[in-house]
C-alpha cells in the first residue's frame, strides 16, 4: 500500500491530539478503526486513499454488518473515517470525501446505566485505607463520585488544581474548556488523608511531579490505570452484571437530579456543551424514582 496512507494517518492523529484535544483512549479507538479500513483497502486492491469511492464505502458498510457489529459501533467507525477524509480534503491530500454521503445508522436510544445509592456504598466498602494504594483508591472513587468528572479529566488533575480550603477542583475538559466543581466532606477527608500520607509514600518510589493521582511506582496515574483500578474495585464488590467505570459519572448525575438539582446545574457540572446531552438524565431519574417507589412503598 502507498506510504502516503501511513503519513495521512499520522497527520490525523496529530490533528486529534493538537486541534481536537482528544484523550489518548479515544485516539487509540480512532486509530484502530482507520487501520481496519486500511486492511479492507488491501483486500479490495485499493493502493491509495484517493482511489476509494462511494461504492467502496457501501461495500465496507455491508462487510461491517456481516461481521455482526452493533449499529452504534458501525456509526462510530463511519464517523471516524468521515472525519479522517475531511481533514485530508482540507489539507489537499484527496480531492473528495467518499464518506460524505454515507448515512450513519441511527442507534437505539438507551438510557445510561448507573449505580443505585446502595450499590455505590458497596464500592466504597471495598476500599481499604490502611495502605498507600488503598488511600489513593478511596480518594479516587470519592472524587469521581463527588464531581461526576470523566476518567480522562481525573487523570489530568495536578495539585494546584485543588483548593482544599473551599473544596473546589479545576477541571480541564474537552476542547480545552475549564470548569470549577465543588466536592463534599467525604471527598475532602479522603483526599486530605491521601495527600498527607499515601501519596507521599508512593512518590518516594518515583520522580517528583505534581499530578494528584500516582501509580504504584510513583509516576502519574494514566487514564487506563484509573479504569483498571475501578474495574478491580467492581470485581471485589458484590455487584454483578455488565458494569463499566463511566457508570460512576452517570450515577453522579442521576443522584443529583433525583435529589432536586436543576438540569442547568448538572449540565455545567458535567461539562456538557448542549443541554440535550444532560436531558437524558431526566428520563433516567424518572425510572430511578419509579423503581424506588415500587421497592419501598407498602402498597406499590
Amino acid at each position: 500500500m502507498d506510504e502516503n496512507v501511513n503519513i495521512s494517518l499520522k497527520l490525523f492523529i496529530e490533528y486529534l491530539q493538537i486541534e481536537k484535544n482528544y484523550s489518548q483512549y479515544t485516539i487509540e479507538h480512532y486509530q484502530k478503526d482507520i487501520r481496519e479500513f486500511f486492511m479492507f483497502m488491501s483486500e479490495q486492491s485499493l493502493k491509495c486513499l484517493e482511489e476509494v469511492e462511494y461504492v467502496d464505502v457501501r461495500i465496507y458498510l455491508t462487510k461491517l454488518y456481516e461481521q455482526g457489529y452493533a449499529r452504534k459501533t458501525v456509526a462510530r467507525k463511519i464517523s471516524c473515517l468521515r472525519s479522517f477524509y475531511k481533514l485530508l480534503l482540507r489539507e489537499g491530500r484527496v480531492e473528495e470525501n467518499p464518506f460524505s454521503l454515507a448515512s450513519i445508522p441511527k442507534g437505539e436510544k438507551k438510557l445510561p446505566q448507573f449505580f443505585y445509592e446502595e450499590e455505590i456504598a458497596q464500592l466504597f466498602d471495598v476500599c481499604e485505607i490502611n495502605t498507600p494504594l488503598g488511600q489513593r483508591n478511596k480518594a479516587l472513587l470519592e472524587l469521581l463520585y463527588a464531581t461526576g468528572i470523566r476518567v480522562g479529566e481525573c487523570a489530568k488533575i495536578v495539585l494546584k488544581d485543588l483548593d482544599m480550603d473551599v473544596s473546589i477542583v479545576l477541571i480541564h475538559g474537552k476542547g480545552n474548556k475549564e470548569r470549577y466543581i465543588p466536592f463534599g466532606s467525604f471527598a475532602h477527608d479522603s483526599l486530605t488523608m491521601y495527600m498527607n500520607d499515601g501519596r507521599k509514600a508512593l512518590l518516594s518510589k518515583g520522580d517528583a511531579h505534581h499530578h494528584l493521582f500516582v501509580n504504584h511506582r510513583g509516576g502519574p496515574l494514566t487514564e487506563r490505570g484509573i479504569r483498571g483500578i475501578l474495574d478491580k474495585m467492581i470485581e471485589k464488590s458484590s455487584l454483578s452484571g455488565k458494569i463499566h467505570p463511566h457508570m460512576i459519572r452517570h450515577s453522579f448525575a442521576t443522584h443529583m437530579m433525583a435529589n432536586g438539582a436543576d438540569i442547568r446545574t448538572v449540565q455545567e457540572l458535567l461539562g456538557h456543551a448542549f443541554l440535550s446531552s444532560t436531558q437524558v438524565y431526566t428520563h433516567v431519574t424518572n425510572e430511578y424514582l419509579r423503581k424506588s417507589y415500587m421497592n419501598h412503598h407498602p402498597r406499590a
